[in-house]
């Protein structure tokens, strides 16, 4: 018999992240990410299902964009209402640093 539990969307390492609900706000996942001293979080539906990851440097240039609001919540960022930010060129300062990005140390 199948198992009918949904597969995460992520992989390999970023399964064993700190795992937090989609309702929570980006600024609220920036501090919980700045606090735990991770890169990244499991985004979870309310089913407490793993659907997503989204990292720090994903976050903060949103945080940084023109269009931020302080009630943006990640599902609003993973479900594609938004154009969900990313670290390519272009989002990437001198020295391949992106801009105004807290560097977390281990």
């Amino acid at each position: 018999m199948m198992d009918p539990a949904p597969v995460p969307v992520t992989s390999g390492s970023e399964t064993d992240g700190p795992r937090v609900c989609d309702d929570m706000t980006v600024e609220v996942a920036l501090a919980v990410m700045a606090s735990a001293r991770v890169e990244y979080l499991i985004v979870c539906d309310g089913d407490d299902q793993s659907t997503d990851s989204v990292t720090f440097a994903q976050l903060a240039i949103l945080r940084d964009s023109p269009t931020y609001t302080d009630r943006i919540r990640l599902r609003d960022v993973l479900d594609g209402s938004l154009p969900r930010p990313d670290t390519r060129p272009g989002g990437v300062g001198e020295h391949g640093r992106v801009p105004s990005l807290l560097v977390l140390s281990h």
